[in-house]
């Protein structure tokens, strides 16, 4: 495990309810300025790709880069994380639907409200609506995912919804798929292709 694993790990267990002391040591020890916080480990694996594609080490840069496990775990990791624990600097991607448990928790912790960027539906939408329907399509064939992509295409509630839409569905639907494309979506943009929030958030780091 890397030494900022071993943090991410640490911090885990300790907004679980266990012991903060490991966190506080390795927060220290690894000069931790800046905490990323995240839904889910599809969006780690994003930023994690782009931040490789634009030649940033982000952990030694001081940034760790943590999957919650949901957005209304925000609060307790601002709580811990920002000004009120370890005094660092909060950044949040979260989806529109979620905007409202960031900015309690960010105003709460005393953090930045402007360190929090927002994605329209969530950002597997922002990706693909990025590299357009086509391209993502091809993608999944590249990944030899064709066939399960075509049997779930054929379902019938998969029929009313837009090309874009169904896509998301898909990536949801097998247990690690959305952390797979979150880095094989990114690493096939354009570097002017960068959706928005995406891009703004890494930018500020």
């Amino acid at each position: 495990m890397t030494d900022m694993g071993a943090f991410r790990e640490a911090v885990t267990g300790w907004a679980a309810g266990g012991p903060g002391d490991a966190a506080r040591d390795l927060a220290e020890r690894l000069s931790v300025r800046t905490v990323v916080l995240l839904e889910g480990l599809s969006d780690v694996a994003a930023v994690d790709a782009l931040a490789a594609i634009r030649g940033r080490n982000l952990a030694a840069e001081g940034v760790c880069v943590l999957s919650m496990g949901g957005a209304m775990s925000v609060g307790r990791y601002a709580r811990l994380l920002g000004p009120p624990g370890l005094g660092l600097r909060l950044i949040g991607l979260c989806d529109e639907a979620e905007r409202g448990f960031y900015a309690r928790a960010f105003e709460a912790a005393g953090a930045e409200q402007e360190a929090i960027f927002v994605c329209a539906a969530d950002l597997e939408d922002e990706l693909i609506r990025a590299l357009g329907v086509t391209r993502v399509e091809e993608l999944v064939r590249a990944e030899g995912d064709q066939r399960p992509l075509v049997t779930f295409l054929r379902q019938p509630a998969q029929r009313d919804r837009a090309a874009h839409q169904r896509l998301r569905r898909f990536f949801g639907t097998k247990s690690g798929r959305k952390i797979q494309y979150g880095r094989v979506l990114v690493e096939a943009l354009d570097p002017d292709r960068v959706p928005a929030p995406l891009d703004d958030l890494l930018t500020s780091l």
